[in-house]
């Protein structure tokens, strides 16, 4: 029971090319802006690799927690890949929000509770470095 969402119509074309029409038919993949998306069913478990930083107006970082507070089911899982405090501050060309251990977990804290944060190099393509904070939230 796999859902997965992104706000490019062309990259979920090519995530379901890429697993071929039997796998891709298995999966519900949905369109949207993570900020206006109204879940259908609750998750147990929620990944976000390198789109929380992109989010970056205190209106927006709102709608996203509270979506994710109201779509993961009581002890679901959260795990958010964001740019730490040592990671770039632009990314494609847009502004993008840095995140520490405490500003990350303050974000949650509410309904979640911090399981663990680790900061990882990520090599891109070009041969740069981004640094990751990568936190995982338990749901209270």
């Amino acid at each position: 029971n796999i859902w997965v969402l992104d706000i490019s119509e062309k990259a979920i074309e090519r995530a379901m090319k890429r697993l071929g029409e039997e796998k891709a038919s298995k999966v519900h993949w949905i369109v949207s802006d993570v900020t206006e998306f109204i879940p259908e069913v609750l998750y147990d478990f929620w990944h976000d690799r390198a789109t929380f930083h992109f989010i970056t107006t205190e209106e927006n970082i709102y709608k996203y927690v509270s979506i994710a507070e109201d779509a993961i089911s009581k002890d679901g899982y959260l795990i958010l890949g964001t740019f730490s405090e040592n990671g770039p501050s632009k990314c494609s060309g847009l502004e993008v929000k840095q995140y520490s251990e405490a500003s990350m977990s303050a974000r949650f804290e509410i309904a979640f509770d911090r399981i663990k944060c680790i900061e990882e190099n990520h090599i891109t393509p070009f041969n740069t470095i981004q640094n990751f904070l990568f936190c995982s939230f338990k749901k209270k």
